[in-house]
């Protein structure tokens, strides 16, 4: 990758990220246990050849699995190549590097062959949006029959081919449509260069729900959002927008001030966003930051919301989650996961799986008009029924400082 400048005050700390890089194979959210990146990648700019090259040898074994008819075992190769392509275009933020669009070429490609191999209907859609197209992945019950729908919103670091998985669908096994996007700044539409800016992607997200509205599987009616990481503030935002959205579960939270994530967290978060956006002035994108909250939103959802949170997620004070299901105006629960940093896997307080699906079991719970009032479940990490605890209207002394 070729560097032009220093745009940002943190970029001079690029030393101490190679270093955490090699030492903890991670490039942020320090504090997770597990390594994302091979031994191999000691520093930032070995990532892209080493996880392209990781992902080659995945694939490779795919195609032969694939060729042998061996379809399972093909199909989570290559999901598994593809989240690695993924890691590779990901981490180089230039425009029309060859090297980054070589990557990504490589993951739509394995994206195809998974589609193929798919045991349900997986469509790409292309939504105008303001002179512009919105690129997304509608994943459709066998049967196409009207249904419940959930809007699925990636986070910063995702795109729409990573989730839902086509080998796992956790929407599609309780009776839910899925269409997953590609937002302003995210996968193919950064790479068309459509730029998120501070309230752009809520309003591409609303032409998304039009398009769901019009499609005969679809229960207009029943169309939720489920959002992670940014996602958690898109989705926030899309409901506060847009009162068609029926229901809203997020988490890993970006609710308040985003100040933990751009200022206090790693340097690499602004160096992804700033390039999301198109933004090559610091001074600027700090202005356009400032915008960035979820808070004073809340009064306009009227829909039932979900907000699964770590009590020591990194991106977003506690307080400020706190403060947003204060405001939510409609019925609300906030799963607060003890411990737990910015994360939704293999959580301690759901017995060690994922956040999805308790969020879709929730999400079919509100789109069939199961939730009402408003709560907050402490998450106990080694002890009680997880989101089935006994729920409160606030939390305790005993559970916040104890």
């Amino acid at each position: 990758m070729k560097f032009e400048k220093v745009e940002r005050r943190r970029d001079n700390q690029q030393w101490m990220l190679d270093y955490l890089v090699m030492a903890t194979g991670k490039t942020m959210l320090f504090d997770h246990k597990e390594r994302w990146y091979p031994d191999d990648v000691r520093s930032y700019r070995m990532m892209p050849k080493h996880m392209a090259r990781q992902a080659r040898h995945k694939e490779e074994i795919a195609r032969a699995a694939d060729a042998a008819e061996h379809y399972r075992t093909a199909s989570q190769l290559y999901f598994s190549a593809i989240l690695d392509y993924h890691q590779a275009q990901h981490a180089i933020f230039q425009d029309d590097n060859p090297q980054k669009l070589r990557y990504y070429q490589a993951l739509a490609s394995c994206y195809d062959r998974s589609i193929d191999l798919a045991d349900y209907p997986v469509e790409k859609v292309d939504i105008p949006w303001e002179g512009q197209v919105i690129s997304c992945l509608f994943h459709l019950l066998p049967d196409r029959r009207k249904a419940p729908t959930v809007l699925f919103i990636p986070g910063m670091d995702m795109i729409k081919e990573l989730y839902p998985r086509v080998v796992e669908n956790v929407f599609l096994g309780r009776g839910l449509h899925c269409l997953s996007m590609d937002g302003p700044g995210q996968g193919v539409s950064n790479i068309r260069k459509l730029r998120v800016t501070d309230d752009n992607y809520e309003k591409a997200a609303r032409a998304v729900i039009s398009y769901l509205a019009t499609r005969p599987e679809v229960d207009a009616t029943k169309i939720g959002v489920c959002g992670v990481s940014m996602g958690s503030h898109w989705g926030v935002r899309t409901a506060a927008l847009d009162p068609r959205v029926a229901a809203v579960a997020t988490a890993s939270s970006c609710y308040g001030s985003k100040l933990p994530i751009f200022e206090m967290a790693s340097p690499r978060f602004k160096q992804v966003f700033m390039y999301m956006s198109g933004i090559h002035d610091e001074a600027r994108f700090d202005e356009m930051a400032g915008r960035m909250t979820c808070l004073g939103y809340g009064g306009k959802i009227q829909c039932p919301s979900l907000m699964v949170v770590g009590e020591y997620d990194q991106l977003c004070f506690l307080d400020d989650s706190l403060a947003l299901h204060d405001e939510l105006a409609g019925p609300a629960e906030l799963w607060l996961l003890e411990d737990e940093p910015h994360n939704i896997y293999a959580l301690e307080g759901l017995g060690g799986v994922d956040a999805m699906p308790f969020m879709a079991d929730w999400l079919k719970d509100a789109l069939n008009g199961k939730i009402t009032g408003k709560r907050i479940v402490w998450v106990a990490k080694d002890h009680g029924k997880g989101p089935y605890s006994e729920a409160s209207p606030t939390l305790t002394e005993e559970q916040l400082y104890f």
